[in-house]
């Protein structure tokens, strides 16, 4: 049985990559039948360009995704993709067709779209964000994930997530984000949910839990219901609360939340920073000049002075000191979209070889999200681009490791379903 899979929002390839090719690219459990990757910013759409030289161009769309009908979009059971995080707030109500929009050029309210369109429905998606979206926006803390919720909700889906730290399971990189799974209330997984104690479901029966293993204190569960449509939440949730409700570990079934704190549990090998770096093949233009080095070294260290603003009036500034050289000997530092190029940074990526001390190659960049060797390498393409590709994708060993899981939860619930008719 091959799982026939949408991506959007695809970039590079991350899900792809995570879903065909791990971790046997020869007989994959999935298969991409259409993709889409806009970049609404440019006119020269890099990442399209890098995505169809590896995967082909046919069946592959550079266009605008709010400018396509779901009808253009084949039928699928996974709907995958890792969206901008932008305010989901419900915008107005529609008297005549379809209810409720949310705010016009907001991606999530296209996914919304086409699932609302779709007469067959994706049976299960599988979607990536950053993790502020649990706590977001600062005045109504967990509102747009808990308009998200009602919205799936709405739409027959029940829903699982957790907040995963790539590095907490031996991947090279520490990169958090939030990850989440939804059931179509058609599927046996969907009922096999139903049916569970929600805290075994997020400890030991779940997706996600039998693909990255967890430990908690049960006594810091929390549950609520998301009641109201989704104006009133946009309007009302949480509107004096300082924490979002959501932790880092939760599910959404009929417009019940569980939601609880939990812990990484691994005990394998972990790969390290100095375990990717490339050796003797690095050239010179990635090496710090040593007239630049007390440059790097002022914007990595900590600093108290006083700054003046463009308009004159002076402020107290402060900041601590990052740890420079980077350590070879631990996962490194989350990846940010402006690694590339020779300036100096606070941020970028500092590493101590017997040459000296120099910035990461595209090449380590990759390997810190676990994309294969030179996957980003294209004419045209720079190594300030490569790094751009790398800082907004996600590290595709989650993405494997959750794919493999909700392959066998398919499976099995399945198998549990036809038992119990």
């Amino acid at each position: 049985m091959k799982i026939k899979v949408v991506e959007l929002f695809a970039g590079v390839g991350g899900f792809r990559l995570g879903l065909e090719g791990f971790p046997k690219p020869e007989s994959p459990n999935y298969e991409v039948i259409w993709s889409n990757q806009w970049e609404p910013s440019t006119k020269m759409q890099h990442a399209s360009r890098v995505y169809e030289a590896r995967f082909g161009s046919e069946h592959h769309s550079n266009q605008d995704i709010a400018s396509i009908g779901s009808a253009e979009i084949p039928d699928h059971d996974l709907l995958v993709g890792g969206f901008p995080c932008q305010d989901y707030s419900v915008a107005t109500t529609l008297h005549n067709s379809k209810g409720l929009i949310g705010k016009k050029g907001v991606l999530w309210w296209t996914i919304h779209r086409i699932l609302s369109e779709k007469k067959n429905k994706p049976k299960y998606l599988f979607l990536e964000n950053v993790d502020r979206l649990l706590k977001s926006p600062s005045n109504q803390r967990g509102r747009d994930y808990a308009v998200m919720l009602k919205s799936l909700d709405d739409l027959g889906y029940a829903v699982e997530w957790r907040v995963i730290n790539a590095a907490e399971y031996g991947m090279p990189q520490r990169r958090r984000r939030i990850f989440f799974i939804a059931y179509h209330k058609s599927t046996s997984a969907y009922k096999k949910l139903l049916k569970s104690n929600k805290t075994d479901w997020l400890l030991k029966q779940g997706t996600i839990a039998n693909a990255f293993p967890v430990r908690t204190d049960v006594s810091n569960c929390l549950d609520f219901e998301l009641n109201g449509d989704l104006v009133s939440i946009t309007e009302t949730f949480n509107k004096d609360g300082k924490l979002s409700p959501f932790q880092n570990t939760g599910l959404m079934s009929q417009g019940k939340v569980h939601t609880l704190k939990t812990m990484a549990s691994f005990e394998g090998k972990r790969t390290v920073l100095g375990d990717i770096l490339q050796n003797g093949e690095v050239t010179e233009d990635f090496f710090i000049a040593e007239e630049d080095l007390p440059k790097w070294s002022y914007l990595k260290g900590a600093k108290k002075e006083i700054r003046k603003t463009a308009a004159g009036f002076e402020y107290n500034y402060s900041e601590g000191s990052m740890v420079f050289p980077d350590a070879l000997d631990n996962a490194s530092r989350t990846i940010i979209t402006g690694e590339g190029g020779k300036s100096a940074s606070r941020f970028k990526h500092v590493v101590h070889t017997k040459k000296g001390l120099r910035r990461l190659t595209p090449v380590e960049l990759e390997r810190l999200n676990m994309f294969p060797d030179n996957h980003t390498k294209l004419e045209g393409i720079t190594d300030t681009k490569r790094a751009f590709f790398m800082g907004n994708a996600l590290v595709v060993g989650v993405v494997g490791k959750i794919g493999a899981a909700l392959y066998q939860q398919i499976g099995q619930s399945e198998v549990h379903d036809d038992s119990t008719t």
